[in-house]
């Protein structure tokens, strides 16, 4: 055998399997010196919002994720900065019709996505309370009255602590706990509210909490973590048929949320980094994305965890698909395995303070990648964390324009929902990642529009269809 022939031809094989994988998966950059950001167009009737989750503005939550705040993780580090709490948030739960005031009247926004936070209507096991129902009602007709659609958030990441301390999501028995929380909400509320979210980013919320163990309940196995995905998937499909049987559920739409992060390898011409990369994005979108278009469920990190499963009911069980999107993570053999996760840059990106690159050309894969669901987009959530206020409006200038290229290239999208909507409570980072709309001061509660926000503004007045 003539080795070196041999070896020659391993050579070239390799080269041809990156070539392949190089321009089967492409990576654009745009060359934003050269692109006309008001080249955009969106549709009378556009969903111009914005986006908040209960936990992290309306402060006084004691009965939920709150615990994990105090707690310190295996090596005596506070799990979040400096130890300091959510406590009062922004005291949105006080100050909302202050925050709906300015949403119409400063940046007359048309839609506003927020969560229902369980702990507060449902704080034991099947007792609900009546005062926070009332409270969300009052929200919700608030939200009306100021000619704002209501978008409602049934989990966004926490759980009541009898939940938690019952298995939470890993234990396939519970999800009949989701379901009654999510019929009696509906209940209440009803066809008021026209869109309803089940889960928020479902693959988040089981890596970082039953992958990485950054999250509650901090746990750190792969097969675990793929449990906790497969159930909040047959939850989500629970919750759909629950609410769609319901007197006013055909006159509603129901859709699941999904954060997208594209997997990029940092080294293109590495075998070893594009393994990872198609290994992550099978587990984190497809597993879902296949889920809900094909009836299929497939999880497989290889040594690591494995779960493969078919569920034809839940072909097309959701009316809209909404997409969270931040930036890609390009990632490496190496790199870090909680957050912050290491940030490969490349040559002419912006970092924002989370840190991510500032990727817009990530945003439009994102726009295509979940159109092929065939079900209308909405994005409900997309933002920067900004503190010095100087790329806000490059953000969002820059994903605008992505989203409005999608739209022309033929991107079924029906609305745009800025993260956030105030500076809040940021889960894992604490306060130190300022991402709202609006400026909050953590020590008075005061609110000043950020500076960079002005650029939404002058988006939205252009295109509300009603001027």
């Amino acid at each position: 055998m003539d080795w070196a022939v041999v070896s020659v031809g391993l050579i070239l094989l390799y080269a041809a399997i990156c070539i392949w994988l190089h321009f089967r998966y492409p990576e654009p950059h745009w060359d934003w010196e050269n692109i006309d950001l008001d080249d955009l167009a969106f549709p009378p009737g556009f969903l111009w919002g914005s986006a908040t989750a209960a936990h992290q503005v309306e402060g006084g939550n004691h009965n939920n994720w709150s615990r994990w705040e105090t707690q310190v993780d295996e090596d005596g580090v506070p799990r979040v900065p400096d130890g300091v709490p959510s406590g009062r948030a922004v005291e949105h739960w006080e100050r909302y019709p202050e925050d709906i005031a300015l949403m119409r009247d400063v940046l007359h926004l048309t839609s506003y996505r927020f969560s229902v936070e369980w702990s507060r209507i449902e704080p034991s096991p099947g007792k609900f309370d009546d005062a926070a129902i009332a409270h969300y009602r009052d929200v919700i007709v608030r939200l009306l009255d100021a000619g704002i659609t209501p978008m409602v958030t049934l989990h966004h990441f926490t759980n009541p602590l009898w939940f938690e301390d019952m298995g939470g999501f890993e234990k396939a028995e519970n999800i009949e706990y989701f379901v009654r929380f999510a019929r009696r909400v509906f209940e209440e509320f009803g066809a008021k509210v026209p869109r309803w979210c089940t889960f928020n980013e479902s693959a988040p919320y089981s890596v970082m909490g039953y992958g990485l163990g950054v999250f509650p309940p901090g746990v750190k196995n792969f097969q675990r973590m793929a449990h906790v995905l497969h159930h909040m998937m047959q939850a989500h499909v629970r919750v759909y048929d629950t609410i769609k049987a319901m007197p006013g559920g055909e006159d509603v739409e129901v859709g699941l949320v999904k954060n997208v992060f594209q997997f990029d390898p940092y080294r293109r011409w590495s075998l070893v980094d594009w393994v990872m990369v198609r290994v992550m994005e099978s587990a984190y979108n497809e597993s879902i994305l296949g889920f809900l278009r094909d009836g299929y469920f497939r999880l497989v990190i290889p040594t690591k965890a494995r779960l493969v499963a078919r569920h034809p009911e839940a072909v097309g069980k959701t009316d809209f698909i909404g997409l969270n999107y931040y930036a890609n993570l390009v990632v490496s053999p190496f790199m870090r395995t909680k957050p912050p996760f290491d940030v490969h840059l490349r040559k002419g990106q912006i970092l924002t303070d989370m840190p991510y690159a500032i990727y817009a050309e990530g945003f439009y894969r994102a726009l295509k990648q979940v159109s092929t669901l065939g079900k209308p987009i909405i994005v409900t959530e997309n933002g920067i964390a900004d503190d010095r206020d100087d790329r806000r409006a490059i953000w969002i200038r820059r994903y605008l324009y992505a989203l409005s290229q999608a739209m022309k290239d033929g991107c079924d999208v029906r609305g745009y929902h800025y993260w956030s909507l105030l500076d809040n409570f940021e889960w894992a980072e604490g306060y130190k990642m300022r991402f709202g709309l609006v400026r909050v001061d953590y020590d008075t509660q005061e609110r000043h529009v950020w500076g960079g926000t002005k650029a939404y503004v002058d988006i939205i007045d252009r295109f509300r269809s009603d001027g």
